[in-house]
């Protein structure tokens, strides 16, 4: 049976209501996923141009990996919709925590996860990572570990709105041997 989740409805506005339904990804959602990821990469590029520069051949990829995931049923593949349109997508994968952590559990990790407007992390970012997140809590996860840029403020807010908070943040330079 496919998992289908239906988020609350949110008020975004007087007038508006968010209507995103949230459920498992399908293959005819990766072409969707895909050009939104590839917008996300091309805006962390602007942030730090080494460490985001995604490679000539990314999107293709891209297609394929994603593609690769939504068939695996490890994997938590999850879109939103709105209208029959793809309006974000999250990715999570369950891992045993490095052997010098003991968190008490699997950790749920979240890569891949984004909207495909700005204004979407306020009402649909926060209703998938919770689907995700209800989703690696049945499968065993205790713990959640979901990566964004530094810059990325709106899908911080959103995390943050979610309950999670900064654990690590990672530095890195292109200046190696000078």
């Amino acid at each position: 049976m496919p998992l289908i989740i239906q988020p609350p409805i949110v008020t975004l506005t007087s007038t508006r209501q968010m209507s995103d339904r949230i459920r498992a990804a399908a293959e005819a959602d990766a072409a969707a996923m895909t050009g939104m990821a590839a917008s996300r990469r091309e805006q962390y590029a602007r942030y730090q141009p080494v460490f985001w520069r995604p490679a000539a051949d990314s999107v293709d990829r891209h297609y394929a990996y994603l593609v690769g995931l939504i068939a695996d049923r490890q994997v938590i593949t999850l879109v939103s919709e709105e209208d029959g349109q793809v309006t974000g997508f999250l990715i999570a994968t369950l891992l045993p925590a490095p052997p010098v952590y003991d968190p008490g559990g699997l950790t749920c990790q979240i890569d891949d996860f984004t909207v495909g407007y700005e204004e979407k992390w306020a009402t649909t970012g926060p209703a998938l990572l919770r689907a995700g997140l209800a989703e690696a809590a049945r499968r065993g996860a205790v713990q959640a570990v979901v990566v964004t840029a530094h810059l990325d403020d709106p899908k911080r807010q959103a995390l943050r709105s979610c309950g999670l908070e900064v654990a690590s943040e990672w530095w890195v330079t292109a200046a190696i041997g000078q």
